[in-house]
């Protein structure tokens, strides 16, 4: 699986369990981090905590494996590697403080058709 089918994959992941505001960034001419960045934000820790436990069984259930996931006790701010792809997932309140969109403005937005 590439890095494109893996974010999709992870876009799919989000909008199952109603993550809101999904925006891609193609860091690929950016970064060395990752391919791309997926942001999204929940409205609370708990739906928070479901769409980072989505994204690992989804990614697992396609026989990759996580590199790592940050934060999920405290469910503010999730990161979930998945090499070629990492999901930053907000809780609302967190999103607009960090601003990952705009320190990363250099990077393209992928438009993600209906996930």
């Amino acid at each position: 699986m590439d890095s494109k089918e893996l974010m999709i994959l992870a876009a799919q992941a989000c909008d199952d369990k109603r993550a809101e505001d999904i925006v891609v960034l193609d860091m690929g001419e950016v970064s060395l981090i990752a391919d791309y960045f997926l942001i999204c934000e929940g409205s609370n820790e708990r739906q928070v905590q479901a769409i980072a436990r989505e994204v690992k069984e989804k990614a697992e259930e396609a026989g990759l494996s996580v590199t790592r996931i940050e934060g999920f006790e405290q469910a503010r701010w999730i990161l979930v590697d998945l090499n070629g792809v990492i999901c930053h997932i907000f809780h609302k309140d967190e999103r607009n403080y960090y601003n990952l969109e705009r320190l990363w403005g250099d990077a393209p937005t992928v438009a993600i058709e209906s996930v």
